[in-house]
């Protein structure tokens, strides 16, 4: 096992990352798979809500969308670590469009049932967890170290332009094509990432000699070993676990509720602006952090950064005016992407390089599986005791914990 690096991440160059022809060209591939990722969202979604009315439902398709990702992260990686992450994205991208292909023969033939939903679903979140983890180590392969905290925040920037021009695209397709044809057409924005990925470059093909076979839950095991003496490893798999369980992304789903107890104007406009704030801090988060390109990445620094959008978020569920709601909500935007991407950057560059597919899967599945509960700390715990004190309660919960989780990284710096 090739020894880690403990210093901290430096800072690269503004854009840095867009200097490389093929990282512009995944870049480009990347927001047209995010996009058609959301626009399947929009459309399935209104269309089996208006068939089946079901919030059981809507529950299974939350975590049929987070648990591959708790389930499989690090047996992905390990797959990544022995085989071409090129070829497991592919199998990702067409499961993707196996997905979109099957929601739009039901919807043309009008037989969709309770289980082809639950089915699609499920086929849907297995893509995503197939593309995700070995899109990580696809970053590395074609910027290497040095650039990489700028192709990690350019492609967070991409995954909220996608989130953000999906929905909106989904809805003219929508309107223009039908639900039927339009989720069929959806599938062709898949085919750049498709196609672009017989064509990208390794970047070290002695390093891309995969060695390991994949052991299922051994591997998560002896991945937890691994890390536990490495500090920088430890401590931002705990962040990412932490802030994914006690908060996560359930407050979007909860977002109707806030909206309506502002209380101002038009609660469908004012829903869509909230969302839209949170985003936007996002987008700008990563345009500043490129733009400025002086911040150093350390452990300390990502979780003082989190700490910063537990307090957002903890502000948020606490005040009654619109206005200040709409600005802590883009600060927390901001304070998320950024130490979202430094955290996933410092992962990737202190992994060993043997088997950096399964430190950066089960650093997925802290920060991505673990989302699948958010919506107990925050959803049905809101039911209990209302939206407002349950967001409150998991911010300030996790407030404490990651006071703590400092401490512990400043002891170990």
């Amino acid at each position: 096992m090739n020894p880690l690096p403990q210093n901290p991440m430096a800072a690269s160059g503004s854009f840095a990352a867009m200097k490389s022809v093929p990282y512009r060209l995944q870049f480009a591939s990347y927001v047209l798979a995010m996009m058609a990722d959301n626009i399947e969202h929009v459309i399935s979604y209104w269309v089996v809500f208006q068939k089946f009315h079901s919030p059981t439902l809507g529950g299974f398709a939350v975590l049929s969308h987070w648990l591959p990702f708790l389930l499989f992260s690090v047996a992905v990686g390990s797959l990544a670590d022995r085989f071409d992450p090129r070829r497991i994205i592919q199998c990702g991208m067409l499961l993707f469009i196996v997905a979109s292909a099957g929601w739009g023969l039901f919807f043309l033939t009008d037989t969709i049932q309770m289980w082809h939903a639950m089915l699609l679903l499920v086929i849907h979140g297995c893509a995503g967890v197939l593309w995700q983890t070995p899109n990580q180590l696809l970053l590395y392969d074609l910027v290497g170290p040095a650039d990489l905290p700028s192709a990690v925040r350019l492609n967070a920037m991409a995954r909220y332009l996608g989130i953000l021009v999906g929905p909106a695209v989904g809805g003219i397709i929508m309107l223009t094509l039908g639900p039927s044809h339009g989720i069929i057409f959806n599938t062709l924005f898949y085919l750049p990432m498709l196609l672009w990925l017989f064509w990208a470059p390794v970047r070290d093909k002695s390093v891309a000699a995969r060695r390991f076979a994949v052991r299922g839950l051994a591997d998560i095991v002896l991945t937890i070993r691994a890390i536990g003496t490495q500090p920088v490893l430890s401590a931002m798999t705990w962040l990412a676990g932490l802030t994914s369980f006690m908060i996560g992304n359930a407050y979007h789903a909860q977002m109707p509720g806030y909206a309506g107890d502002l209380g101002h104007g038009d609660p469908g406009v004012s829903y869509s602006v909230l969302l839209a704030a949170d985003a936007a801090g996002a987008l700008l988060a990563g345009i500043a952090l490129e733009s400025w390109g002086r911040l150093k990445g350390t452990p300390r620094t990502a979780i003082t950064l989190a700490m910063l959008w537990s307090v957002a978020l903890l502000g948020f569920a606490l005040v009654p005016v619109y206005p200040v709601a709409i600005a802590l909500l883009f600060l927390a935007g901001f304070f998320e992407l950024s130490f979202n991407t430094m955290a996933q950057a410092l992962v990737q560059l202190n992994a060993p390089h043997d088997i950096r597919g399964r430190v950066v899967g089960l650093y997925n599945m802290a920060g991505l599986g673990m989302r699948a509960f958010s919506g107990i700390t925050v959803g049905v715990a809101g039911a209990a005791i209302g939206i407002h004190w349950s967001l409150g309660l998991s911010a300030a919960v996790l407030l404490a914990l990651l006071l703590l989780l400092y401490q512990r990284a400043a002891k170990a710096a």
